[in-house]
């Protein structure tokens, strides 16, 4: 126990003496101090919390206090911390709940910052079953925020605490009642509230879990409340693009200022959010992990380079200098130190951290997978921050960085050369290669954050993709395969979008043809790989379009009032979204159909491979299909117009209020 303890904690330990042992304090704020306790007779640990004096020594507010927090330990649903019973003695007002192990949703942004989408849509979810549920038997949150929504360990289900125990009076005083920075516009005017209310303050949660911001703030609660009641909130994906296009309407309609325009119940909510992103479409946690580590030079890389290659290359080309060919044969030893070392480090780093994701129970097709899916998601970010030309500075760093690079490999090769036959001046070749490896070393660095081209690959995530896709892949694993006995059964499994796992099928095949068929296919992983990422573009296009669909259904004429289509204007503007609505219909059903065809395509290509290995097939059929296969992906990509068509058609759901299209990746 901490030498200082407050009097509430020895307040309360005499009231409940014999039934609970009070541990420590949790937590207080303005509404309650939580204490941890032990439950004597089941000997189990729960968490107590207690009313604050002020409020206790008032009987209208202690008797509210009392019955919400009753009406509220009626509450049974997963989502909802157990209240177990609700007490009043020796004066004190408090409640006893079930102690849960983890962290607040405050608690976990605080630390790490935003959630990832997915979730932050399991967490919307969860909170609007609970939600709902409460809602429909009466009972009103009115302080919904992120230190009110518990993250259990283990398991990450989101609980929310405080049901009903944040009520207040009708018309009492809403800085007293609620939270300033998620309160309604309805309950910051004092106004009666009902669920919609709550929900309006988990679009708010929502907002800053998914931003790492609110969407309103200011330096009093005032100034706060005011634009929570007069001022349109940001659309969430203004402020973080990228979002998938169904989870942000969700959030944005939960913070529509009048309640009608919200989601009915939590229940709707709820369902809205589920369908904005899947879970399988996320890498399971070990897998993210390893690719990290993937994607991440190694300090004992960093400290190589530095410490070992660099004084190795210098040395080395001293020594050839030489007249000694001991000397000389120690220095090109040292040569092949500096300028191989690296990838032994690199190799070796790659086999450990390969089996600790073995040892997890994935596999090299889990890898495989991962490397493409990250690959193919930086050419989605790169279309986005590189989609203009260059300036002219840029091109010249450019250039001139290339030039020095290879002025200094031209220098270094030929000036080894020659100290080899004839011997030189090893003080001239140092300087030169020096000099040049200082000018390719900065403007290398100056070109990372002033690219002189447009950039459509990561060309090391391409590099990287192909090396796990070929036999050094193939070779890591086996490595790091060695002696491994003990593997444990994947959490979760890796999701594979189709054309994806036929693209893997059909390489894995492709690797194990014989030398003399993969050298005359040697175009089929480039034409595998153009149709998986054309698939993939129409899978994104599709979920685009159904999302504008699914968005402007919500807001169709059809389920506006009768006022509004009864006017001019109402009418026109039902003509107009009908129209949009048939545009976006066809263009989705036009990728739909493209997607269908290139996955075809794909798996023609896969068959016709089965066939060859099985001996029952031929490499004139294979040409066929890559014959197909490219004119398939020539007249896709030919057909820009028809892209372009779609991007002016979701460009045109603004206009209805919708949220403006995400060009970043769909929840993978």
């Amino acid at each position: 126990m901490p030498e200082t303890v407050a009097p509430e904690f020895i307040a309360l330990q005499q009231a409940v003496a014999g039934r609970y042992s009070l541990e420590r304090e949790l937590g207080r704020g303005g509404m309650g101090i939580v204490f941890l306790a032990r439950d004597v007779a089941l000997d189990r640990l729960v968490a107590i919390k207690l009313l604050p004096q002020a409020y206790a020594a008032d009987a209208g507010h202690r008797e509210r206090f009392l019955t919400e927090a009753r009406t509220a330990a009626k509450l049974s649903q997963p989502n909802i911390v157990p209240i177990h019973s609700v007490e009043e003695a020796a004066g004190l007002v408090f409640f006893v709940m079930s102690y849960l192990e983890g962290e607040t949703l405050g608690q976990r942004l605080r630390a790490k910052g935003p959630l990832t989408p997915h979730e932050a849509a399991r967490m919307i979810q969860e909170t609007a079953w609970a939600l709902g549920y409460a809602h429909g038997r009466g009972v009103v949150h009115r302080d919904v925020k992120p230190d009110n929504i518990m993250l259990e360990r283990g398991t990450g289900r989101a609980i929310v605490m405080d049901f009903g125990i944040a009520g207040a009076p009708a018309g009492a005083d809403a800085r007293v009642v609620g939270t300033a920075q998620y309160m309604s516009p309805e309950q910051a005017n004092g106004d009666a509230v009902d669920g919609r209310s709550d929900l309006y303050s988990l679009g708010v949660v929502g907002f800053l879990a998914l931003t790492g911001r609110l969407p309103f703030e200011a330096e009093d609660p005032s100034s706060i409340l005011a634009m929570h009641i007069t001022k349109p909130a940001p659309p969430v994906a203004s402020v973080s693009p990228g979002l998938p296009r169904r989870l942000a309407q969700a959030v944005d309609r939960c913070l529509a200022k009048a309640p009608e325009d919200r989601f009915p119940d939590g229940e709707a909510l709820a369902e809205a959010v589920g369908q904005s992103v899947e879970r399988q479409r996320e890498l399971p946690a070990p897998v993210r992990l390893w690719l990290t580590k993937n994607a991440q030079p190694t300090v004992v890389h960093l400290v190589w380079v530095s410490f070992v290659s660099f004084p190795s290359l210098v040395g080395g080309i001293t020594m050839i200098y030489q007249g000694s060919l001991l000397v000389k044969l120690g220095g090109v030893g040292l040569l092949g130190l500096a300028l191989g070392g690296p990838f032994g480090v690199t190799a070796l780093y790659r086999v450990i951290e390969a089996r600790r994701l073995l040892r997890s129970g994935y596999g090299l097709e889990d890898m495989r997978l991962a490397v493409r899916m990250a690959a193919q998601r930086r050419r989605e970010e790169l279309a986005v921050e590189f989609d203009r030309e260059p300036p002219l500075p840029a091109k010249i760093l450019r250039w001139t960085t290339i030039t020095a690079g290879l002025t200094a490999s031209a220098f270094l090769i030929a000036s080894i050369v020659d100290a080899m036959r004839s011997g030189g001046n090893a003080d001239r070749v140092i300087t030169v290669f020096l000099g040049s490896s200082l000018v390719f070393g900065a403007g290398a660095m100056l070109h990372t954050f002033f690219p002189g081209a447009r950039q459509t690959k990561d060309r090391l995530a391409e590099l990287r993709a192909r090396a796990w896709q070929s036999t050094i892949g193939q070779w890591i694993v086996k490595l790091a395969s060695w002696k491994l006995k003990h593997r444990a059964v994947p959490a979760e499994l890796t999701y594979r979008p189709t054309e994806m796992a036929i693209g893997l099928a059909a390489d894995a095949l492709f690797e194990s043809l014989p030398k003399e068929q993969r050298r005359e296919l040697r175009a089929l992983p480039s034409v595998i790989e153009r149709l998986q990422a054309d698939a993939a573009l129409m899978r994104r296009t599709v979920d685009e379009l159904n999302g504008a669909l699914a968005g402007l259904g919500d807001q169709s004429a059809s389920a506006r009032s009768s006022a509004l289509a009864a006017d001019a204007a109402g009418v026109a503007l039902a003509r107009s979204r009908d129209a949009l609505h048939a545009d976006l219909t066809t263009k989705r059903d036009e990728a739909g159909k493209r997607l269908a065809a290139a996955v075809a395509s794909l798996e023609s290509i896969r068959l016709s491979l089965l066939r060859l290995k099985a001996g029952t097939g031929s490499v004139g059929e294979l040409t066929a299909d890559l014959t197909a296969a490219r004119s398939l992906t020539d007249r896709m990509a030919q057909d820009a117009d028809a892209q372009a068509e779609v991007e002016r058609l979701l460009a045109t759901t603004r206009e209805f209020g919708l949220t403006p299209p995400h060009t970043g990746p769909q929840g993978a």
